[in-house]
């Protein structure tokens, strides 16, 4: 059974950086796309960015040029490199792997369809002005 579990996040000012990690246990990268989604309360989750194991990259216009996604295949993690960071970018941020080509190199809408699509339990990043 793949589980994911997220970390990197906390507290910075706006200006500064985060780099969040996710680590995939119970399954290898190959045959999945991994993203990142945040959400705040209230507010329905929202594609961050996904990468595939080939290294194809998605990115939500809000991103573009602040974050960078990445993977380590031989380890199983993917990353989000978070520059820039704005107070608006303060969210809960979640990783997700989901089985398949395409997936979050081709939309940023999360899945959730049974034994295909997997989610960590969130890390906390909030941006102070």
């Amino acid at each position: 059974q793949l589980q994911l579990a997220e970390s990197g996040g906390g507290s910075v000012q706006a200006g500064g950086s985060l780099r969040l990690s996710c680590v995939g246990t119970g399954a290898t990268v190959g045959g999945y796309t991994m993203g990142w989604f945040r959400q705040v309360p209230g507010k329905e989750r929202e594609g961050v960015a996904g990468i595939d194991s080939d290294g194809h990259t998605n990115y939500a216009e809000f991103v573009k040029g602040r974050f960078t996604i990445s993977t380590d295949n031989a380890k199983n993690i993917h990353y989000l490199q978070m520059d820039s960071l704005k107070p608006e970018d303060t969210a809960m941020y979640y990783c997700t792997w989901s089985e398949g080509t395409g997936g979050y190199c081709s939309s940023l809408v999360p899945r959730r369809r049974l034994g295909r699509d997997y989610w960590g339990k969130g890390t906390l990043v909030t941006i102070s002005s």
